[in-house]
């Protein structure tokens, strides 16, 4: 099929040839940054935490009046916890659980008083029933023993002598050997490493270090506040939290139980953002393929319908109504072709905005930009499929009525 004449045609409608030009660069260059934005959140929000999140909740408890005292009460707590049926284990926790969003950070280094950090972490004050507690796995060394184990407040802060790391900070700190065994510091006070976890991520889900953590024999009490991880039997879960909550309340009426959530209900609210932008940049690439889509059945209607004596006359010369069909696909591959390399540019000048706008906002891959150009390519066909079809039907008799 000879592309002059189309051209030509072309010409004769620049203003419609341009606004849906315009229309298929602009839902490229946006459904391009979209759908690398979904599948960056969809990647964030699939994280593991390292954790057993299924039969795991969290649970807290404040006491109120003189009397109160925050460790022999976390300790007969925890005998209880442990002594329930339903639990396969508990532990104390400062609080914090990933994705949980609040808890203790720092620096660790390789030497005393070292003026840059070799790595930043999470603090995990826990005690020997954690790494089970957690549903962690360790991945090499040991757990911490029991006389290990010390108490700690807010107000008397300390650094235990052993710890327990995550694979992906060993690695950091030690990417040449066994991290087992090795001395890293806390400004100046020196933790000896006695085992590695194979995950455990950091409360702060934004943190590009995420999988840094420490683990740290020490029960930490906020205040007379104090909080628990409790691990409940496969499929027992919601049951444990219940019974948990009761006799939590029973065995101590000096004290408030609260704050109680499973480790699932912590990610959703963690990841509710992420999700919602999903949704949000999903309906905004339906809507914009439907707008594109109709804008170019509706061009191509009201081109048929202008051309309507000049498609019966071509007829009335032995145009094939394949010939006919064949023009309205070339013509909106043309103006869809134009369009997209329009469209590539944009999606580029887009995603390099992005970048110095948005934190951590990465450059959209090349093979985005190749793959939206296939599908528009396929949508515009499909979408003119229909006037084309039309046109093919119109009769060759056309040719000789009047205006």
């Amino acid at each position: 099929m000879e592309i002059r004449p189309i051209l030509s045609a072309l010409m004769r409608s620049k203003v419609a040839m341009i606004l849906i030009g315009m229309q298929v660069a602009l839902t490229l260059a946006i459904v391009c940054n979209s759908l690398f934005i979904i599948h960056e959140r969809l990647i964030r929000m699939a994280r593991p935490s390292g954790m057993n999140e299924t039969d795991t909740f969290i649970i807290g408890s404040y006491g109120f009046g003189d009397g109160f005292n925050v460790k022999a009460t976390a300790d007969a707590d925890l005998g209880l916890l442990r002594s329930l049926p339903g639990v396969v284990d508990a532990a104390m926790s400062n609080g914090m659980v990933p994705m949980g969003g609040s808890g203790w950070g720092g620096g660790l280094s390789l030497q005393p008083k070292q003026k840059t950090a070799t790595a930043r972490t999470a603090y995990y004050m826990v005690d020997d029933h954690a790494i089970n507690a957690y549903g962690l796995k360790l991945a090499g060394g040991r757990n911490f023993k029991p006389e290990e184990i010390s108490f700690m407040t807010m107000n008397d802060r300390k650094t235990a002598p052993v710890a327990i790391v995550t694979r992906a900070l060993a690695q950091k700190l030690f990417p040449d050997g066994d991290a087992v065994g090795k001395v890293i510091y806390d400004d100046e006070a020196p933790t000896t490493i006695v085992g590695v976890v194979e995950a455990l991520q950091k409360p702060w889900d934004e943190d590009s270090d995420i999988e840094y953590s420490v683990l740290w024999p020490t029960h930490l009490a906020y205040g007379n506040g104090t909080s628990y991880v409790v691990r409940a039997q496969p499929g027992r879960r919601d049951e444990v939290m219940k019974m948990v909550e009761t006799r939590l309340s029973e065995s101590n009426p000096s004290r408030i139980v609260r704050s109680m959530r499973s480790m699932e209900a912590v990610r959703a609210r963690a990841y509710a953002g992420d999700r919602a932008m999903a949704i949000i940049l999903g309906s905004v690439i339906v809507a914009l393929l439907t707008i594109t889509a109709l804008g170019i059945v509706g061009m191509a209607s009201f081109w048929v319908t202008q051309r309507t004596k000049q498609i019966g006359t071509r007829r009335a010369l032995g145009a094939t109504r394949g010939s006919i069909m064949r023009y309205f696909l070339t013509e909106n591959f043309l103006i869809t072709t134009g369009g997209l390399l329009v469209g590539g540019v944009l999606a580029y000048a887009f995603s390099f905005w992005l970048m110095t706008h948005i934190d951590g906002a990465k450059l959209l891959p090349w093979h985005y930009v190749p793959i939206g150009f296939v599908c528009l390519w396929l949508l515009g066909q499909i979408a003119v499929l229909g006037p084309a079809t039309r046109a093919a039907r119109v009769p060759p008799a056309v040719a000789t009525r009047s205006v």
